[in-house]
């Protein structure tokens, strides 16, 4: 009894609270990757890849969206608000933390997030309950968002435009 008591609280606290964001590390020691010692014989040991996410953002597509300037979203609870784009990553979520604060039922606490990187916007789900979309398809890793190109947030959608 007290077992299932207590499953029902984890998964509304879940949904209600969303998941941990992991925190990403300084940027000094981001590339670093793991090194292991070279033993006496002198042949280093071979060190595996860190699992999970790509080191770095997958290009799905000549993006070519540098000349963007200013994020609008096109559909859900904040319809016809525009965000200008400047050099720093924007936050999407539901947290009062988030440079794009979205209060629908459908969008985590820290559901996605869009960044900047050579030049290009990409855009990378953090983990969120309901999944980011890019024209349709489920964001697993940072991809390009093309000017135009429609992103889904939960209830919401917006797009990247000059």
């Amino acid at each position: 009894m007290w077992g299932f008591v207590f499953a029902i609280v984890y998964a509304l606290r879940s949904d209600l609270f969303g998941q941990r964001v992991r925190k990403l590390q300084p940027a000094a020691t981001a590339g670093a990757e793991p090194r292991a010692a070279t033993p006496p014989g002198g042949t280093a040991p071979v060190v595996p890849a860190a699992s999970g996410y790509p080191s770095s953002p997958v290009d799905r597509s000549d993006a070519g969206n540098d000349n963007a300037s200013k994020l609008v979203i096109t559909s859900g609870p904040r319809a016809g608000a525009e965000f200008p784009l400047g050099r720093d990553e924007i936050t999407i979520g539901r947290s009062g933390d988030s440079a794009i604060i979205i209060r629908d039922d459908y969008t985590s606490t820290h559901h996605a997030r869009l960044m900047l990187w050579n030049g290009r916007w990409m855009i990378q789900d953090l983990d969120s309950t309901n999944g980011t979309f890019l024209d349709g398809s489920r964001v697993t890793v940072p991809v390009p968002v093309p000017l135009g190109a429609t992103v889904k947030v939960g209830a919401t959608t917006f797009e990247l435009r000059r």
